[in-house]
Order: C-alpha cells, then sequence, then structure tokens
C-alpha cells in the first residue's frame, strides 16, 4: 500500500490535489496574519492555553502538562519571535505545499503547527489539516512530482547531500584500497 502513495503517477495527481488544498488553507491563514489591520499578537491566545488547559474529564488532571510548560517558560516569554514564526511558518507552509517545493518538509512542519494548536485545545479545522498532512507526508517525495521537487530533490542531492553525507556514501577500502568482498 505505501508503495502505491510513493511511486504510482496516478497517486501522486491525486496528492497533488490535496497538498495545493492544504497549502491554499496554510497560505490564505499566514497571509491574513501578515497582512492584517491589526497586528498578529498570540499573547491572548497563549495566555488562553495556559489558564485553560486541556483537560481530562475524569480526573481534573490537565491532559498535556509538557506542552503546558512549554507555553508558560518559553512561548509566553519569547511571544515576539511567536508572533512571527506562526504567521510566516503558515505562509510558507502553504506555499511550499502549493508549489511542491520542498513538500515532505512542508508537510512535516504543517503537522508540527496543527498538533500545537490541538495541544492548546483548539479544534477548528486542525484535525481536518492533519489528515491531509498524514496523506501528504505518506506519499513523501511523490507528493511533489508534480510540482518543483521534481527538480529541487535531485538538486539537493546531487549537490547539498554529497557535500554533507559524501563521505558517508563511499564504500568501505580494506587494508589494500580495494573494496572488501569485491
Amino acid at each position: 500500500m505505501m508503495e502505491l502513495w510513493r511511486k504510482n503517477r496516478w497517486a501522486a495527481g491525486l496528492v497533488t490535489v490535496i497538498r495545493i488544498i492544504l497549502g491554499y488553507q496554510w497560505l490564505t491563514s499566514g497571509w491574513h496574519k501578515i497582512t492584517g489591520e491589526v497586528a498578529f499578537n498570540a499573547s491572548g491566545y497563549l495566555g488562553n492555553a495556559v489558564n485553560n488547559p486541556v483537560m481530562d474529564k475524569a480526573t481534573g488532571e490537565a491532559l498535556y502538562p509538557t506542552y503546558n510548560a512549554f507555553i508558560e517558560h518559553f512561548a509566553l516569554p519569547n511571544v515576539k519571535l511567536i508572533n512571527l514564526i506562526i504567521p510566516w511558518g503558515e505562509f510558507l507552509v502553504g506555499l511550499g505545499l502549493i508549489l511542491g517545493t520542498l513538500t515532505v518538509t512542508a508537510a512535516f512542519f504543517g503537522l508540527l503547527m496543527n498538533f500545537m494548536f490541538m495541544f492548546a485545545g483548539t479544534i477548528s479545522t486542525n484535525p481536518y489539516l492533519a489528515l491531509l498532512g498524514i496523506i501528504v507526508l505518506v506519499a513523501g517525495a511523490n507528493a511533489g512530482r508534480f510540482g518543483g521537487d521534481r527538480w529541487v530533490l535531485p538538486w539537493l542531492r546531487a549537490n547539498v547531500g554529497k557535500k554533507i553525507f559524501g563521505k558517508f556514501g563511499k564504500p568501505d577500502r580494506g587494508y589494500n584500497g580495494k573494496t572488501p568482498n569485491a
């Protein structure tokens, strides 16, 4: 089944439609925050996430105490950074998905944002977007087959990958300089 999503041309076409729909959602969400008449400010949202965490109805305990600590001790004190990261992150995830460039990376960061929002208790469209993001992520490079990944990924493998991982990709050499078992 995974091979179907990762290698099939028809699956690539279906995932292209899915990633464009998903990308449009992310791009417009980020664009409205970037260009809105009132500057985007997450401090109220973050404060509400700390003051009203997602609770277990049976025990009354917070379900995501680690995430709540992250919000309280990192996100709120650095709200200016969060105010920059969220709108531009949403916009760039959408752009990557629409163009089909660095598609898997864009889908991963979109899913990361979806889960962060859901951990804070915001449901809205996040489960829907997460489902579509998982489909794109499962398709892997095939999701960008009809997009910029067709050219970007081979270039990255040849240029960046060779420089970073080149020494690990060479065959082992024996004591005589020949490949063992050759």
